[in-house]
């Protein structure tokens, strides 16, 4: 009989459309019913490297549904499995006449102990839901923006079956290889946990990557660039590293209309009809997005209502030659341009990499890159490399004319120069593995500009690196830097902000609840064994 391998995960939704994804262990057709809404979808597998995928689209659903579904594979039912303690899974589009929830966060350790990680605010929300069913408040998207996965910190789970796979001595040491043993690290984050894959079931969910979906500092530099692809290992790791990204992640971010038009989507599922596996077809796909950041787009634009969120890729899109330097790619750059407009109640940008930092790091950044740069001669440029990679200075602030741009693209939208401006603009960033809320305080725009950070779901800081966080977070500490900076020759800031809340260290989910015009932000940390509660709180507008 066919078997479930990971899944199902429900994935983007709109108001009457969804998707559901699976991995199973053969290839079949895989059909999604939901008996009591008269909903009935299927999709065959399409296979590679050995591994077998199907993407469910479902349409025609009303706004605001909440439809439980089964899953079965070639006419049997797998999903669910037997009585789990957990409700029915359900199809949950998404209603234009509530309030919007996005509940998000970053940087998740599983499997581990809770001696070593803490409680998972995943779990915790699974078990919140579970437990209050209707009587608590669901969010309608769940965003988790980066290192949904480890490849480079492995746990004990993961080493044994790097050992059970691999010959002796081979490289690299205490990282993932190659595209299979990605496989295993998603199932170690997404089904081991009966609880955060029964909430990956209900719950519709977007993502992007960080550096450690890929490796730590990915795509930091130039220099970092030519040093990985030097080692002989690194391209079954990157081209690996990538096609499961695509597979596991990517896929359930587009909407059914941009799969429909997805050039690799349709190349994958040809090749696997035609030859039985699309492996090579995805790994030339994936080497090419590495090597050439301009042929593939993984940012991500949804309107849902009188909301605009933003999804984009600060690592795979970067700009990183010998002569230039950016976050983004000039294409990259001016597809976020286009979708940077008013005309919307809220626009939410979401980016693994904060935007604003606290001030003494954002600046400590802005002038290690104008050093690394050459500012200070040839040989500070080297020290000043060694230092950017041992340290991660690697945010937006790393990227100034990246950070430049952006800044005036979001005046431009705060201020009604394209269209009518927002009641709010914020980004909404983790990596960092702590918390907060800053607030832009000039220029004046109509808009209120704001950067919520929630970090890490499971992953706390050392003691030693929360306290040098905390005095990079106090206010005269920046001015040393700033200093350092216009000795460098780095331009003032186009934006002035300050950080009005936090910085907390606990592992934490944060919902943001967009109404109308009014935007609000809750951060909650799991407590009491696992319970979450909240942290703390800040209203957006009004």
């Amino acid at each position: 009989m066919t078997a479930l391998v990971l899944g199902p995960h429900l994935r983007h939704v709109s108001h009457h459309t969804a998707t559901i994804w699976v991995e199973t262990d053969r290839p079949c057709e895989v059909r999604v019913v939901g008996r009591e809404h008269g909903v009935d979808a299927a999709a065959r597998t399409f296979t590679a490297h050995g591994h077998h995928y199907a993407v469910i689209e479902i349409e025609g659903l009303a706004a605001g549904a909440r439809v439980p579904y089964e899953v079965l594979a070639d006419g049997e039912t797998v999903w669910p499995e037997g009585d789990t303690g957990f409700p029915p899974s359900q199809i949950r589009t998404l209603d234009p006449a509530g309030a919007l929830r996005i509940s998000f966060g970053s940087c998740r350790r599983s499997p581990g102990t809770v001696e070593q990680f803490g409680h998972d605010a995943l779990t915790s929300l699974a078990e919140r839901l579970r437990a209050g069913g209707d009587s608590v408040v669901w969010p309608d998207v769940l965003l988790m923006v980066g290192d949904q996965i480890y490849a480079d910190e492995l746990t004990d789970e993961m080493r044994e079956f790097i050992r059970a796979h691999r010959g002796p001595g081979e490289l690299p040491v205490e990282e993932v290889a190659n595209y299979e043993e990605y496989t295993y690290l998603y199932k170690l984050a997404w089904y081991d946990d009966p609880a955060v894959r029964w909430l990956l079931s209900t719950v519709p969910t977007f993502t992007i990557f960080d550096d450690h979906d890929i490796r730590d500092d990915w795509n930091t530099s130039y220099t970092w660039r030519q040093q990985m692809w030097s080692q002989p290992w690194w391209r079954d790791r990157i081209t690996g590293g990538i096609g499961s990204y695509w597979i596991y992640q990517h896929l359930g971010n587009m909407s059914p209309q941009d799969r429909a038009s997805d050039p690799v989507f349709k190349a994958v599922r040809t090749a696997s009809d035609s030859t039985g596996d699309a492996g090579a077809v995805l790994d030339e796909f994936a080497e090419k997005a590495d090597k050439e950041p301009a042929s593939t787009r993984w940012s991500y634009a949804h309107d849902w209502g009188g909301v605009r969120l933003i999804v984009v890729d600060s690592r795979c899109s970067r700009l990183l030659t010998a002569d230039r330097r950016g976050m983004l790619d000039d294409e990259e750059f001016a597809w976020l341009d286009d979708q940077c407009q008013g005309g919307m109640d809220h626009l939410l940008i979401a980016s693994s990499l904060p935007y604003l930092l606290p001030r003494t790091i954002h600046h400590a950044e802005s002038w290690n890159e104008a050093v690394a740069g050459g500012a200070w001669g040839k040989t500070a440029a080297k020290l000043g490399e060694k230092v950017r990679q041992a340290a991660d200075l690697e945010h937006w602030a790393a990227f100034e004319s990246s950070f430049r741009t952006l800044a005036h693209d979001v005046i431009a939208v705060g201020r009604g120069e394209r269209g009518p401006a927002p009641a709010s603009i914020s980004f909404l960033s983790g990596d960092i593995h702590y918390s907060y809320l800053a607030r832009v305080t000039e220029p004046g725009t109509e808009s209120k500009i704001s950067q919520v950070v929630c970090s890490p779901l499971r992953n706390p800081l050392a003691g030693v690196f929360r306290w040098a966080n905390r005095l990079a977070y106090a206010r005269a500490t920046g001015w040393p830097f700033r200093a350092l900076a216009k000795l460098a020759k780095v331009p003032a800031t186009p934006l002035r902000w300050r950080l009005t809340d936090g910085p907390w260290f606990d592992n934490a989910i944060a919902t943001v609840e967009l109404s109308g015009r009014d935007c609000g932000v809750r951060w909650e940390t799991p407590k009491d064994g696992g319970r979450l509660a909240e942290m703390a709180r800040a209203r957006i507008t009004g």
